[in-house]
Protein backbone atom coordinates (compact mmCIF):
# COMPACT_ATOMS: atom_id res chain seq x y z
CA UNK A 1 0.00 0.00 0.00
CA UNK A 2 1.62 3.15 -1.05
CA UNK A 3 1.58 6.86 0.87
CA UNK A 4 2.11 10.35 -0.67
CA UNK A 5 3.16 12.67 1.72
CA UNK A 6 0.40 14.43 1.58
CA UNK A 7 -1.38 11.48 2.97
CA UNK A 8 0.57 9.98 5.93
CA UNK A 9 -1.75 10.70 9.01
CA UNK A 10 -2.23 8.59 11.82
CA UNK A 11 -5.03 6.89 10.36
CA UNK A 12 -3.79 6.19 7.48
CA UNK A 13 -0.24 5.32 8.96
CA UNK A 14 -2.51 2.13 10.89
CA UNK A 15 -4.34 1.57 8.09
CA UNK A 16 -0.95 0.63 5.99
CA UNK A 17 -0.07 -1.31 9.32
CA UNK A 18 -3.05 -3.77 9.14
CA UNK A 19 -2.80 -4.52 5.61
CA UNK A 20 0.70 -5.73 5.90
CA UNK A 21 -0.16 -7.51 8.77
CA UNK A 22 -3.00 -9.18 6.58
CA UNK A 23 -0.45 -10.07 3.79
CA UNK A 24 2.62 -11.29 5.61
CA UNK A 25 3.52 -13.20 2.39
CA UNK A 26 4.47 -10.47 0.04
CA UNK A 27 7.18 -8.61 2.40
CA UNK A 28 9.26 -11.38 3.54
CA UNK A 29 13.06 -12.44 1.25
CA UNK A 30 12.58 -9.06 -0.55
CA UNK A 31 15.23 -8.13 -2.91
CA UNK A 32 16.51 -5.44 -1.32
CA UNK A 33 16.78 -4.11 2.46
CA UNK A 34 18.37 -5.10 5.60
CA UNK A 35 16.49 -8.83 5.50
CA UNK A 36 17.17 -9.47 1.79
CA UNK A 37 17.07 -12.86 0.68
CA UNK A 38 20.55 -13.22 -0.03
CA UNK A 39 21.34 -13.11 3.41
CA UNK A 40 19.49 -15.83 4.01
CA UNK A 41 21.86 -18.84 1.76
CA UNK A 42 20.67 -22.14 3.66
CA UNK A 43 16.96 -21.08 3.63
CA UNK A 44 17.21 -20.41 -0.27
CA UNK A 45 19.21 -24.05 -0.59
CA UNK A 46 16.04 -26.18 1.95
CA UNK A 47 13.77 -24.17 -0.91
CA UNK A 48 15.83 -24.82 -3.77
CA UNK A 49 16.01 -28.55 -3.00
CA UNK A 50 12.20 -29.03 -3.22
CA UNK A 51 12.48 -28.22 -6.96
CA UNK A 52 14.77 -32.23 -7.50
CA UNK A 53 14.22 -33.47 -3.74
CA UNK A 54 10.99 -35.02 -2.39
CA UNK A 55 11.76 -34.77 0.93
CA UNK A 56 13.45 -32.21 2.81
CA UNK A 57 14.64 -31.60 5.99
CA UNK A 58 15.95 -28.16 7.42
CA UNK A 59 17.56 -28.94 11.12
CA UNK A 60 18.75 -25.10 12.37
CA UNK A 61 19.18 -23.46 16.14
CA UNK A 62 15.92 -21.96 17.60
CA UNK A 63 15.42 -18.31 16.24
CA UNK A 64 16.93 -18.93 13.04
CA UNK A 65 13.71 -19.14 10.79
CA UNK A 66 12.79 -22.35 10.50
CA UNK A 67 9.14 -22.34 11.12
CA UNK A 68 9.23 -18.82 9.26
CA UNK A 69 10.79 -20.79 6.06
CA UNK A 70 7.91 -23.66 6.75
CA UNK A 71 5.30 -21.79 6.50
CA UNK A 72 6.81 -19.35 3.81
CA UNK A 73 7.04 -22.15 1.53
CA UNK A 74 3.34 -24.00 2.54
CA UNK A 75 1.54 -20.24 1.78
CA UNK A 76 2.94 -20.13 -1.70
CA UNK A 77 1.64 -23.64 -2.45
CA UNK A 78 -1.52 -23.58 -0.88
CA UNK A 79 -1.86 -19.77 -2.55
CA UNK A 80 -0.11 -20.64 -5.97
CA UNK A 81 1.32 -16.65 -5.35
CA UNK A 82 4.96 -17.61 -6.09
CA UNK A 83 7.34 -14.78 -6.76
CA UNK A 84 9.22 -14.30 -9.61
CA UNK A 85 12.36 -15.26 -8.01
CA UNK A 86 11.08 -18.20 -6.59
CA UNK A 87 13.54 -21.67 -7.08
CA UNK A 88 11.71 -24.40 -5.13
CA UNK A 89 8.72 -26.57 -5.99
CA UNK A 90 5.60 -25.08 -8.32
CA UNK A 91 2.41 -26.32 -7.92
CA UNK A 92 0.16 -25.21 -10.67
CA UNK A 93 -3.08 -26.21 -9.68
CA UNK A 94 -4.48 -26.37 -5.95
CA UNK A 95 -2.97 -28.61 -3.44
CA UNK A 96 -4.32 -30.38 -0.82
CA UNK A 97 -1.95 -29.71 2.20
CA UNK A 98 -0.96 -31.06 6.22
CA UNK A 99 0.74 -28.70 8.30
CA UNK A 100 1.73 -30.52 11.68
CA UNK A 101 3.35 -30.57 14.92
CA UNK A 102 3.37 -32.16 18.49
CA UNK A 103 0.55 -31.55 20.02
CA UNK A 104 -2.74 -29.94 18.98
CA UNK A 105 -2.10 -27.24 21.68
CA UNK A 106 1.67 -26.68 20.41
CA UNK A 107 0.23 -27.00 16.47
CA UNK A 108 -2.48 -24.25 17.38
CA UNK A 109 0.62 -21.66 19.58
CA UNK A 110 2.87 -22.53 16.70
CA UNK A 111 2.10 -24.00 13.21
CA UNK A 112 -1.35 -22.55 13.00
CA UNK A 113 -0.49 -18.94 14.34
CA UNK A 114 2.53 -18.92 11.45
CA UNK A 115 0.13 -20.03 8.87
CA UNK A 116 -3.30 -18.17 10.17
CA UNK A 117 -2.25 -15.40 12.53
CA UNK A 118 -2.42 -15.11 16.66
CA UNK A 119 -5.82 -16.00 17.61
CA UNK A 120 -6.21 -14.00 21.05
CA UNK A 121 -4.17 -11.41 22.62
CA UNK A 122 -1.80 -12.25 24.94
CA UNK A 123 -1.34 -10.95 28.32
CA UNK A 124 0.62 -7.50 28.42
CA UNK A 125 0.17 -7.26 24.53
CA UNK A 126 -0.20 -3.64 23.14
CA UNK A 127 -4.26 -3.16 22.48
CA UNK A 128 -3.75 -1.56 18.86
CA UNK A 129 -1.84 -4.80 17.48
CA UNK A 130 -3.47 -6.69 14.94
CA UNK A 131 -4.80 -10.33 15.62
CA UNK A 132 -7.35 -12.89 14.33
CA UNK A 133 -7.17 -14.86 11.17
CA UNK A 134 -5.78 -13.44 8.06
CA UNK A 135 -2.86 -12.08 10.50
CA UNK A 136 -0.07 -14.99 9.01
CA UNK A 137 1.44 -15.91 6.44
CA UNK A 138 -1.40 -17.21 4.60
CA UNK A 139 -3.11 -13.65 2.86
CA UNK A 140 -6.29 -12.55 4.26
CA UNK A 141 -7.66 -12.02 1.41
CA UNK A 142 -6.99 -15.87 0.41
CA UNK A 143 -8.98 -17.12 2.60
CA UNK A 144 -12.35 -18.39 1.75
CA UNK A 145 -12.99 -20.16 5.50
CA UNK A 146 -12.06 -22.49 8.04
CA UNK A 147 -13.42 -24.71 10.43
CA UNK A 148 -12.58 -25.03 14.44
CA UNK A 149 -11.43 -28.20 15.96
CA UNK A 150 -13.40 -29.29 18.93
CA UNK A 151 -11.38 -29.85 22.55
CA UNK A 152 -9.05 -27.50 22.22
CA UNK A 153 -9.55 -23.66 22.32
CA UNK A 154 -9.12 -21.44 19.54
CA UNK A 155 -7.41 -24.68 17.68
CA UNK A 156 -8.48 -24.53 13.98
CA UNK A 157 -8.81 -27.88 12.17
CA UNK A 158 -9.60 -27.69 8.73
CA UNK A 159 -8.56 -23.92 5.90
CA UNK A 160 -9.52 -23.35 2.23
CA UNK A 161 -7.68 -21.33 0.27
CA UNK A 162 -8.32 -19.14 -2.58
CA UNK A 163 -5.26 -20.49 -5.33
CA UNK A 164 -4.35 -18.48 -8.00
CA UNK A 165 -5.79 -20.43 -10.87
CA UNK A 166 -9.15 -20.29 -9.77
CA UNK A 167 -9.54 -23.14 -7.05
CA UNK A 168 -9.70 -24.30 -3.74
CA UNK A 169 -6.73 -25.84 -1.87
CA UNK A 170 -7.12 -27.50 1.87
CA UNK A 171 -4.72 -27.08 4.99
CA UNK A 172 -5.42 -29.22 7.67
CA UNK A 173 -3.70 -29.01 10.61
CA UNK A 174 -2.93 -31.82 12.29
CA UNK A 175 -0.35 -33.51 15.91
CA UNK A 176 2.05 -36.33 16.53
CA UNK A 177 -0.05 -37.54 19.46
CA UNK A 178 -3.22 -38.33 17.38
CA UNK A 179 -0.75 -41.30 16.12
CA UNK A 180 0.59 -43.09 13.18
CA UNK A 181 -3.18 -43.99 12.46
CA UNK A 182 -3.82 -40.51 11.70
CA UNK A 183 -1.47 -40.11 9.01
CA UNK A 184 -2.59 -42.53 6.73
CA UNK A 185 -5.07 -43.31 4.03
CA UNK A 186 -4.77 -40.14 1.89
CA UNK A 187 -2.78 -38.13 -1.15
CA UNK A 188 -1.06 -35.29 -0.10
CA UNK A 189 0.87 -32.39 -2.31
CA UNK A 190 2.70 -30.51 0.54
CA UNK A 191 3.44 -32.25 4.26
CA UNK A 192 4.50 -29.65 6.40
CA UNK A 193 6.26 -31.19 9.51
CA UNK A 194 7.50 -28.53 12.21
CA UNK A 195 9.68 -30.40 14.95
CA UNK A 196 10.68 -33.44 15.04
CA UNK A 197 7.90 -36.25 14.58
CA UNK A 198 8.25 -40.06 14.92
CA UNK A 199 10.23 -41.85 11.92
CA UNK A 200 6.65 -44.07 11.37
CA UNK A 201 4.69 -40.79 11.06
CA UNK A 202 7.76 -39.69 8.07
CA UNK A 203 7.35 -42.51 6.41
CA UNK A 204 4.06 -42.60 6.53
CA UNK A 205 3.81 -38.71 5.04
CA UNK A 206 6.46 -40.17 2.63
CA UNK A 207 3.83 -42.47 1.25
CA UNK A 208 1.43 -39.58 1.13
CA UNK A 209 3.03 -37.80 -1.80
CA UNK A 210 4.16 -40.63 -3.50
CA UNK A 211 1.21 -40.76 -6.43
CA UNK A 212 0.67 -36.66 -6.20
CA UNK A 213 4.31 -35.33 -7.46
CA UNK A 214 4.00 -33.82 -3.56
CA UNK A 215 6.91 -32.60 -1.12
CA UNK A 216 7.78 -33.29 2.47
CA UNK A 217 9.62 -31.13 4.40
CA UNK A 218 10.68 -30.96 8.17
CA UNK A 219 11.62 -27.96 9.94
CA UNK A 220 13.15 -28.82 13.66
CA UNK A 221 15.60 -28.10 16.41
CA UNK A 222 17.04 -31.71 17.67
CA UNK A 223 16.27 -31.09 20.93
CA UNK A 224 15.55 -34.95 21.21
CA UNK A 225 19.10 -35.86 20.59
CA UNK A 226 20.63 -38.28 18.68
CA UNK A 227 17.00 -40.08 17.48
CA UNK A 228 16.56 -42.70 14.44
CA UNK A 229 15.10 -40.33 12.56
CA UNK A 230 17.97 -37.34 13.05
CA UNK A 231 20.84 -39.82 13.22
CA UNK A 232 19.42 -40.97 9.54
CA UNK A 233 19.64 -37.12 8.77
CA UNK A 234 22.99 -36.73 9.79
CA UNK A 235 24.48 -39.43 7.75
CA UNK A 236 22.10 -38.32 4.78
CA UNK A 237 23.77 -35.04 5.75
CA UNK A 238 27.11 -36.09 5.54
CA UNK A 239 27.19 -37.94 1.88
CA UNK A 240 24.28 -36.29 0.33
CA UNK A 241 24.84 -35.63 -3.53
CA UNK A 242 24.75 -31.67 -4.93
CA UNK A 243 21.40 -30.83 -6.17
CA UNK A 244 22.94 -30.44 -9.43
CA UNK A 245 22.72 -34.14 -9.12
CA UNK A 246 19.98 -36.60 -9.27
CA UNK A 247 18.76 -38.24 -6.14
CA UNK A 248 15.96 -39.77 -4.41
CA UNK A 249 17.83 -39.09 -1.03
CA UNK A 250 16.08 -36.93 1.69
CA UNK A 251 18.06 -33.48 1.55
CA UNK A 252 19.19 -31.92 4.92
CA UNK A 253 19.87 -28.95 5.33
CA UNK A 254 21.30 -27.63 8.76
CA UNK A 255 21.55 -24.14 9.57
CA UNK A 256 22.87 -21.97 12.73
CA UNK A 257 22.57 -18.54 14.21
CA UNK A 258 25.12 -17.53 12.01
CA UNK A 259 22.66 -17.89 9.40
CA UNK A 260 20.05 -15.88 10.78
CA UNK A 261 20.91 -12.02 10.15
CA UNK A 262 17.99 -10.84 12.06
CA UNK A 263 19.37 -12.19 15.43
CA UNK A 264 21.74 -9.31 16.77
CA UNK A 265 24.44 -9.52 19.43
CA UNK A 266 22.42 -8.59 21.94
CA UNK A 267 19.73 -11.21 21.21
CA UNK A 268 22.18 -13.92 20.75
CA UNK A 269 23.86 -13.16 24.29
CA UNK A 270 20.48 -12.96 25.72
CA UNK A 271 19.11 -16.04 24.64
CA UNK A 272 22.85 -17.96 25.36
CA UNK A 273 22.47 -16.32 28.74
CA UNK A 274 18.98 -18.60 29.10
CA UNK A 275 20.11 -22.09 27.73
CA UNK A 276 21.73 -24.63 29.31
CA UNK A 277 24.80 -25.44 28.58
CA UNK A 278 24.08 -29.56 27.13
CA UNK A 279 21.54 -27.60 25.06
CA UNK A 280 23.77 -24.92 23.30
CA UNK A 281 24.82 -27.03 20.41
CA UNK A 282 21.19 -27.70 19.90
CA UNK A 283 19.47 -24.54 19.79
CA UNK A 284 22.36 -22.63 18.56
CA UNK A 285 23.92 -24.80 15.81
CA UNK A 286 21.01 -27.23 14.87
CA UNK A 287 23.40 -29.74 15.67
CA UNK A 288 21.67 -33.12 17.68
CA UNK A 289 22.91 -33.69 21.50
CA UNK A 290 23.64 -37.75 21.73
CA UNK A 291 23.67 -37.31 25.33
CA UNK A 292 24.69 -40.83 26.88
CA UNK A 293 25.23 -42.11 23.11
CA UNK A 294 28.05 -39.97 22.53
CA UNK A 295 31.36 -41.56 22.62
CA UNK A 296 32.74 -38.17 23.46
CA UNK A 297 29.42 -36.41 25.47
CA UNK A 298 30.84 -32.98 25.16
CA UNK A 299 28.90 -29.89 23.78
CA UNK A 300 30.85 -29.16 20.53
CA UNK A 301 31.20 -25.51 21.41
CA UNK A 302 33.58 -26.65 24.53
CA UNK A 303 36.24 -28.66 21.73
CA UNK A 304 36.28 -26.42 18.63
CA UNK A 305 38.39 -23.16 18.72
CA UNK A 306 39.57 -20.27 15.75
CA UNK A 307 42.20 -21.36 14.02
CA UNK A 308 45.25 -19.68 15.16
CA UNK A 309 48.95 -19.86 14.03
CA UNK A 310 51.54 -22.93 14.86
CA UNK A 311 54.33 -21.66 15.67
CA UNK A 312 57.58 -22.54 14.37
CA UNK A 313 58.83 -23.88 17.36
CA UNK A 314 55.61 -25.90 18.48
CA UNK A 315 55.96 -29.89 18.57
CA UNK A 316 54.36 -31.46 15.96
CA UNK A 317 52.79 -35.18 14.23
CA UNK A 318 50.00 -36.58 13.22
CA UNK A 319 48.08 -39.54 13.46
CA UNK A 320 47.17 -41.67 10.19
CA UNK A 321 43.94 -44.31 9.30
CA UNK A 322 44.43 -45.87 6.44
CA UNK A 323 42.52 -48.52 3.89
CA UNK A 324 41.73 -49.09 0.82
CA UNK A 325 37.85 -47.11 0.82
CA UNK A 326 38.86 -44.47 2.98
CA UNK A 327 42.23 -43.09 4.28
CA UNK A 328 41.91 -40.26 7.43
CA UNK A 329 44.97 -37.75 8.68
CA UNK A 330 44.82 -35.17 11.19
CA UNK A 331 47.76 -33.11 12.68
CA UNK A 332 48.67 -31.88 16.36
CA UNK A 333 50.22 -29.18 17.40
CA UNK A 334 51.24 -28.16 20.90
CA UNK A 335 51.66 -24.71 22.75
CA UNK A 336 54.71 -25.11 25.01
CA UNK A 337 53.66 -21.79 27.15
CA UNK A 338 50.02 -23.43 27.71
CA UNK A 339 50.47 -26.84 27.21
CA UNK A 340 47.16 -27.36 25.30
CA UNK A 341 47.37 -29.16 21.91
CA UNK A 342 45.51 -28.34 18.79
CA UNK A 343 44.50 -30.31 15.88
CA UNK A 344 45.08 -27.75 13.29
CA UNK A 345 44.61 -29.95 9.63
CA UNK A 346 42.87 -32.80 8.44
CA UNK A 347 42.98 -35.14 5.37
CA UNK A 348 39.81 -37.10 4.66
CA UNK A 349 39.54 -38.89 1.30
CA UNK A 350 37.49 -41.64 0.28
CA UNK A 351 38.22 -44.68 -2.39
CA UNK A 352 38.37 -42.86 -5.72
CA UNK A 353 39.86 -43.63 -9.13
CA UNK A 354 43.04 -43.06 -8.80
CA UNK A 355 43.58 -42.70 -5.02
CA UNK A 356 46.68 -45.00 -4.70
CA UNK A 357 49.11 -44.62 -1.84
CA UNK A 358 51.09 -42.88 -3.60
CA UNK A 359 48.40 -40.11 -3.99
CA UNK A 360 47.60 -39.63 -0.47
CA UNK A 361 51.29 -39.95 0.88
CA UNK A 362 51.82 -36.86 -1.50
CA UNK A 363 49.43 -34.82 0.11
CA UNK A 364 49.95 -36.10 3.67
CA UNK A 365 53.62 -35.16 3.65
CA UNK A 366 52.17 -31.89 1.87
CA UNK A 367 52.08 -29.93 5.70
CA UNK A 368 55.32 -31.16 6.00
CA UNK A 369 57.42 -34.10 5.22
CA UNK A 370 59.45 -33.74 8.35
CA UNK A 371 56.46 -34.11 10.89
CA UNK A 372 56.21 -37.37 12.35
CA UNK A 373 53.13 -39.62 11.97
CA UNK A 374 51.78 -42.50 14.02
CA UNK A 375 49.58 -45.29 11.87
CA UNK A 376 46.49 -47.52 12.34
CA UNK A 377 48.68 -51.30 13.44
CA UNK A 378 46.12 -52.74 11.46
CA UNK A 379 48.24 -51.40 8.46
CA UNK A 380 50.93 -54.01 8.94
CA UNK A 381 47.97 -56.45 7.49
CA UNK A 382 48.09 -57.38 3.97
CA UNK A 383 46.67 -54.77 1.72
CA UNK A 384 43.96 -55.36 -1.17
CA UNK A 385 46.81 -53.80 -3.63
CA UNK A 386 49.36 -56.32 -4.29
CA UNK A 387 50.22 -58.29 -1.09
CA UNK A 388 52.74 -56.09 -0.01
CA UNK A 389 52.08 -54.24 3.42
CA UNK A 390 50.46 -50.58 3.63
CA UNK A 391 52.44 -49.78 6.49
CA UNK A 392 56.12 -50.87 4.42
CA UNK A 393 54.66 -49.06 1.25
CA UNK A 394 53.72 -45.70 3.01
CA UNK A 395 57.50 -46.22 4.45
CA UNK A 396 58.88 -46.51 0.91
CA UNK A 397 56.52 -43.66 0.21
CA UNK A 398 58.74 -41.48 2.70
CA UNK A 399 56.35 -40.87 5.05
CA UNK A 400 58.39 -40.66 8.40
CA UNK A 401 55.82 -43.09 10.25
CA UNK A 402 55.82 -45.50 13.05
CA UNK A 403 53.16 -47.74 14.35
CA UNK A 404 50.42 -46.45 16.95
CA UNK A 405 49.10 -48.29 20.34
CA UNK A 406 45.65 -49.56 19.27
CA UNK A 407 44.22 -49.99 22.73
CA UNK A 408 40.04 -49.09 21.75
CA UNK A 409 38.55 -48.01 25.00
CA UNK A 410 41.77 -46.79 27.15
CA UNK A 411 42.35 -44.44 24.09
CA UNK A 412 39.26 -43.32 23.72
CA UNK A 413 39.08 -42.76 26.92
CA UNK A 414 42.29 -40.56 27.13
CA UNK A 415 40.90 -38.67 24.39
CA UNK A 416 38.04 -37.91 26.41
CA UNK A 417 39.88 -36.58 29.23
CA UNK A 418 41.65 -34.16 27.15
CA UNK A 419 38.48 -32.58 25.70
CA UNK A 420 37.15 -32.35 28.98
CA UNK A 421 39.69 -30.61 30.72
CA UNK A 422 40.56 -28.54 27.82
CA UNK A 423 44.02 -29.84 26.84
CA UNK A 424 42.78 -30.84 23.29
CA UNK A 425 41.43 -28.17 21.19
CA UNK A 426 39.77 -28.60 17.73
CA UNK A 427 40.17 -25.75 15.27
CA UNK A 428 37.19 -24.85 13.36
CA UNK A 429 38.26 -25.65 9.95
CA UNK A 430 38.27 -29.54 10.25
CA UNK A 431 34.63 -29.89 9.05
CA UNK A 432 35.33 -33.43 7.81
CA UNK A 433 35.99 -34.13 11.72
CA UNK A 434 33.44 -32.18 12.73
CA UNK A 435 30.83 -33.80 10.94
CA UNK A 436 32.27 -37.53 12.22
CA UNK A 437 32.34 -35.49 16.14
CA UNK A 438 28.76 -35.29 15.79
CA UNK A 439 27.82 -38.89 14.61
CA UNK A 440 30.43 -40.65 17.21
CA UNK A 441 28.33 -43.09 18.75
CA UNK A 442 27.77 -46.07 20.80
CA UNK A 443 24.72 -48.52 20.20
CA UNK A 444 22.44 -49.79 22.14
CA UNK A 445 25.22 -52.54 23.58
CA UNK A 446 27.55 -50.05 24.20
CA UNK A 447 29.79 -50.85 21.60
CA UNK A 448 31.58 -48.03 19.26
CA UNK A 449 29.61 -47.58 15.87
CA UNK A 450 32.25 -48.39 13.21
CA UNK A 451 31.14 -45.80 10.87
CA UNK A 452 32.17 -43.06 9.22
CA UNK A 453 35.19 -42.74 12.39
CA UNK A 454 38.43 -42.31 10.63
CA UNK A 455 39.43 -38.96 11.70
CA UNK A 456 37.86 -39.78 14.73
CA UNK A 457 40.97 -43.12 14.62
CA UNK A 458 43.30 -41.08 13.54
CA UNK A 459 42.78 -38.23 16.40
CA UNK A 460 42.94 -41.40 19.19
CA UNK A 461 46.01 -42.46 17.07
CA UNK A 462 48.12 -39.24 17.41
CA UNK A 463 47.00 -38.07 21.09
CA UNK A 464 47.98 -41.35 22.63
CA UNK A 465 51.08 -42.31 20.21
CA UNK A 466 51.93 -39.40 18.37
CA UNK A 467 52.71 -37.11 21.33
CA UNK A 468 55.51 -39.33 22.08
CA UNK A 469 57.37 -38.92 19.09
CA UNK A 470 56.30 -34.68 18.68
CA UNK A 471 58.93 -32.37 17.25
CA UNK A 472 58.86 -28.86 16.15
CA UNK A 473 59.95 -27.45 12.94
CA UNK A 474 63.47 -28.42 12.15
CA UNK A 475 66.42 -25.37 11.85
CA UNK A 476 67.71 -26.01 7.98
CA UNK A 477 70.41 -23.54 8.38
CA UNK A 478 70.57 -19.53 7.27
CA UNK A 479 68.39 -19.15 4.06
CA UNK A 480 70.93 -17.62 0.90
CA UNK A 481 71.01 -13.56 1.77
CA UNK A 482 70.74 -14.12 5.70
CA UNK A 483 73.46 -12.18 7.26
CA UNK A 484 75.07 -12.89 10.68
CA UNK A 485 76.95 -10.50 12.89
CA UNK A 486 78.56 -11.38 16.13
CA UNK A 487 77.61 -14.64 16.30
CA UNK A 488 73.91 -13.75 15.50
CA UNK A 489 71.22 -13.62 13.27
CA UNK A 490 71.12 -9.89 12.30
CA UNK A 491 68.08 -10.28 9.58
CA UNK A 492 67.07 -10.99 6.51
CA UNK A 493 68.25 -9.02 3.50
CA UNK A 494 65.52 -8.58 0.81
Amino acid sequence: MGLSLDAITPGAIRLAFIENARNRLCSYFPDKGRFRRELYPRHLEFFEAGASRRARGLIAGNQVGKSTAGSYETSLHLTGQYPGWWIGKRFNHPVKAWAAGLSTSKVRDSVQRELMGQMTRELGEPTDQVIGVGTGMIPADSIIGYRMRQGTADAIDTVHVRHATGGVSTLTFKSYESGIDSFSAEKLHVIWLDEECPKGIWIECLIRTITTGGVVFLTATPLLGMTELMVEAMDLYRVQQPLAMPSTDTYVVMASWDDAPHLTEEAKADLISKIPLYQRDARMRGIPQMGAGAVYPIAESEVIVPPRIIERHWPRCFGLDVGWKRTAAIWLGRDPDTGVTYAYHEYYRAGEEGMTPSVHAAAIMGPGKWIPGVIDPAARGRSQIDGRQLFQMYTDLGLNITAAKNAVEAGVYEVHEALAQGQLKIFSTLTNFREEFRLYRRDEKGKIVKERDHLQDALKYAWVSGRDVMVPKPFEGPPAGFAVRHGGPMGFVR
